[in-house]
Parts: structure tokens; sequence; C-alpha cells
């Protein structure tokens, strides 16, 4: 069975930051896209999302440390439980069965003194089920007004078929989502897609937190009278009031325009207003000829 720090190459007590840079880098070697002609790859490639899916889950990572569970996820079982093949016990992610018995009921029973046999007279050198296919990893480049408002997006799986995903609260890029039975079949069923998202960065837009923040260009009479102007958000463009005598570096908030958080609630757009002078303009150039600003606006810098 293959352990997952060999297969990122990291140390048993690498940090997080390490096992995600150790993925990354792997990631971006092995990945399908760039290795065509090369099915070696793609099997290593899913090799480490599953390695990172587990060092990645804290429960889990300790779990396999502890010598529970494999460097698939399935329970490590003693006694003629489970067997080879990567068959183990299947359920729930993070999670196992054995015919309604908790696993740490058995241990309990094999260890703990009391010699009761698990699902009362379950017995040991139960038959493993079929192990189920491999997992297939999957990368999906999402937009970033895609990711903020959690437009739906459409996936095609090896198989040639297209599936709608929904994306998650709180989505940004390295999150993953789990398909499951979408992976390769095997004699148990099939194994699951592991979708990671990649938001892709935008021409002017950038992410704060759960906020959006937004340089915008104003024209010199735009701050000096103030009014509406219109700005771009990630749910489209909307007016927004700027206030007479508005500086550069003021920043306006447009409430509710951000990423969708992992609380369901959405943050906010900050606008950044910012006077956009022209270079060679005579009739600014008049304005300001027999005219000065004599305040000392930058008292606070100390010159």
């Amino acid at each position: 069975m293959a352990d997952p720090y060999s297969t990122l190459g990291v140390a048993r007590g690498a940090t997080d930051a390490e096992i995600k840079s150790a993925y990354r880098k792997l990631a971006k070697e092995l990945h399908p896209d760039k290795n065509r002609d090369n099915p070696k790859a793609a099997e290593k490639f899913s090799a480490a999302t599953n390695a990172y899916d587990l060092l990645s889950d804290k429960d889990k990572r300790a779990r396999f440390d502890r010598g529970e569970i494999d460097g698939d996820g399935n329970p490590t079982a003693p006694f003629g439980f489970g067997g080879g093949g990567g068959g183990g016990f299947r359920g729930q992610p993070g999670g196992f069965e054995t015919g309604g018995a908790d696993f740490g009921d058995i241990f309990e029973g094999l260890f703990g003194g009391a010699g009761r046999r698990a699902g009362g007279g379950g017995g040991f050198g139960r038959q493993a089920p079929p192990p189920k296919g491999a997992n297939v990893a999957y990368r999906l480049a999402v937009q970033f007004a895609d990711a903020a408002t959690l437009a739906p997006q459409r996936i095609t799986l090896q198989d040639g078929k297209t599936i709608d995903l929904k994306l998650p609260a709180g989505v940004e890029s390295g999150t993953q989502m789990r398909l499951s039975g979408k992976g390769q079949q095997g004699p148990g069923g099939a194994g699951d897609a592991i979708v990671t998202i990649d938001v892709r960065p935008h021409p002017f837009f950038t992410r704060d937190g759960d906020n959006v923040r937004l340089d915008l260009p104003i024209t010199l009479d735009e701050a000096v009278r103030g009014g509406k102007v219109k700005v771009p958000t990630v749910d489209g463009p909307v007016m927004l009031g700027v206030p007479a005598g508005a500086a550069s570096g003021k920043t306006l908030r447009l409430r509710g325009k951000g990423f969708t958080g992992k609380d369901g609630a959405r943050g906010d757009q900050l606008v950044t207003l910012m006077i956009d002078v022209p270079a060679d303009d005579p009739a600014i150039k008049a304005l300001v000829e027999n005219w000065q600003d004599r305040r000392a606006v930058r008292a606070h810098l100390g010159v």
C-alpha cells in the first residue's frame, strides 16, 4: 500500500504548508493536460491527489500515523479482517462500517479484555468486499466572478459525460470537491472523482478575504462635483455615488457584492477612488494658473 508521505516526497513530521507545497509541485509536473502521451503521469497525479487528500485532513493523517488506516484511507484490519488488494471496510469518507458494528468496538473487544466478537458472532477471518476502482483527479478552472457568485460549473469527465457542479460557499483555489462514484470502475464499484478548484485571476478585481477590491479611475470634475458613476461588480455594473470633493485613495463600500463566505453571507466590494488627471489639458492649466492650494497636506508625514 502506498505511503502518502513517500508519494508526496515529504517527511512524516512535515508541516501542512510543506505538504501543500509538495502537492502543488507534483500536480504541476504530472497534470494530465501536460502529459497527454504519458498515461503513467495520470496515475501518479491521481496517487498524489489521494495522498494530499489524506494528509491535508488532520483526522485522517492522525489515524494514518497511528496505523489505524492505510494510504488509501481504508482501515488496517488485524487478524484476518479486510485482506489485501485495498478492499478494507468502506463507508462514509473518514469513517467505516462492518455490517453495522463499530470498528472501535472490535478493537475494544480484541485488546480491551472483553474478548467479545464483533456484530454478535461475526467471528474472525471475514472475507473483505471487493475493492472499488481508483479515484480520478481533475482540476477545474473557475472564473473569478463565477467563484464569487457561486455560478454552476460544467465539467467533462474522462468517460465524456458532463456534470454541472454547484460550487461550495467559501470556495477558493485549492478547494476540493468529491464526486462519489465518478472515478474508475473496479470489482466493488467505481471510485470517486476528486475535483480541485483553481480560481482564475481577474484583470481588475482582487480578492481580500470574502471582499472584492477595485481601483476605480474617476475624472477631476467627478471628484470635485461628486455624482453617480458606473462601477463594475461581479454581479454586473451598478451606479455608485461619489461624494463631492472626493480625494484619491478614498474607499467606498458596495455591500453584498463580494464572495460568498463559508457561513453563506456575502462580502462587500471595496472601491478605491483614483483621480485621473490628464497630462496636458490647456483648460486645467488655465484653471490653476493663478490658484494655489496652500494647505499643508503632507504635514502628517513630517514634511
